[in-house]
């Protein structure tokens, strides 16, 4: 017998099934009753590790940061910190490297720390998909979209990645721009990188720009000095072009110095156009061009969803907070 058993018998989702095994909150009387008369008939039994859940809970919330070096993460971060000061809950951190599980590492700390409500930043779709069940607390997903997930307690609030993407390809497009190289990350996650990815496919096609997936395409990580290394890449390989669109503002400042050091003049011979608005774009030289997403709204928006759900039933919400096309330096006209 499996939770997924208990929950087809007694016709409850497996995250309920999973709270009440676990004597966690968020469930009505009537759902725990039922559930634990159909566990004890059946004679189920938790193993050591569901043992320990049932321990009572910190007063902690946590947030499982998924990558290192992500400007932008930290940015949320000081928000999210100034607004859970106000509250009566510790924070507790968690940094995990840019492709690890952040679902693992979560139930992990989920046994050791057994906070109240979690907050994602950054996740992989699949690896909720594989996983997440076991998590019973209120979680929200922030900068990607959980509403495909179908998970009961679990909300979401991001930037609609692809749109925003697609914008920053058609602005270049608009400048005259048909040659565009792109620096990003895992096309292979089912992250923001995959969205972006696929807004950038949405303009390629829609203005009918010939564009290679292998040779004009660098998959890199999320930092200067990955997005330095993209751009040297691209230039190894011979390939023209005329403007480079990267994932992240950090990418695009590291490619900008790479163009540079190449001896190429940023925006006379390659456009550059990042993505997230860092205050840092305003003092670089030359300033950045760049899709800005509304970090503090972001933030504040999460930590308010996230509070609302511990200790009430509420559906899980999936909202976007819109985005900004802002043109400096780093871009002209062809």
């Amino acid at each position: 017998m499996t939770i997924k058993d208990l929950s087809a018998q007694t016709g409850y989702s497996v995250g309920t099934v999973s709270r009440v095994l676990n004597n966690q909150p968020n469930v009505s009387e009537k759902a725990r009753k039922a559930i634990l008369e159909a566990a004890a008939e059946c004679g189920f039994q938790l193993n050591a590790n569901a043992k320990q859940l049932k321990q009572s809970h910190s007063n902690s919330v946590l947030v499982v940061v998924r990558g290192t070096s992500n400007e932008m993460f930290s940015g949320l971060m000081e928000t999210i910190q100034a607004r859970m000061a106000t509250t009566p809950h510790q924070l507790i951190v968690d940094y995990i490297d840019e492709n690890s599980n952040e679902v693992a590492r979560a139930l992990q700390l989920c046994r050791e720390k057994k906070p109240l409500g979690i907050l994602f930043l950054g996740g992989n779709r699949e690896h909720f998909q594989a996983g997440f069940e076991r998590i019973g607390v209120p979680c929200v997903l922030v900068t990607s979209d959980a509403s495909g997930l179908c998970f009961e307690n679990l909300s979401s609030v991001t930037t609609d990645d692809a749109q925003a993407a697609k914008t920053a390809i058609e602005q270049l497009v608009t400048m005259g721009h048909r040659k565009i190289v792109v620096i990003g990350g895992r096309r292979e996650d089912s992250g923001i990188a995959h969205l972006r990815y696929k807004g950038c496919m949405e303009a390629f096609e829609k203005h009918g720009i010939c564009f290679d997936e292998v040779l004009d395409y660098e998959s890199v990580r999320f930092s200067f000095e990955e997005g330095y290394r993209a751009a040297r890449n691209l230039l190894a390989r011979g390939r023209e072009f005329t403007a480079i669109f990267a994932m992240a503002d950090v990418m695009a400042i590291g490619a900008i110095r790479a163009l540079r050091d190449a001896g190429l003049r940023v925006p006379e011979d390659v456009s550059v156009m990042g993505f997230d608005g860092l205050a840092v774009g305003e003092y670089t030289v030359p300033t950045l061009s760049t899709i800005r997403q509304s970090v503090d709204a972001m933030a504040r928006r999460s930590v308010d969803l996230l509070l609302e759900n511990i200790g009430q039933t509420q559906p899980p919400r999936h909202e976007m907070v819109p985005f900004e096309l802002i043109l400096r330096e780093s871009t002209e006209r062809k």
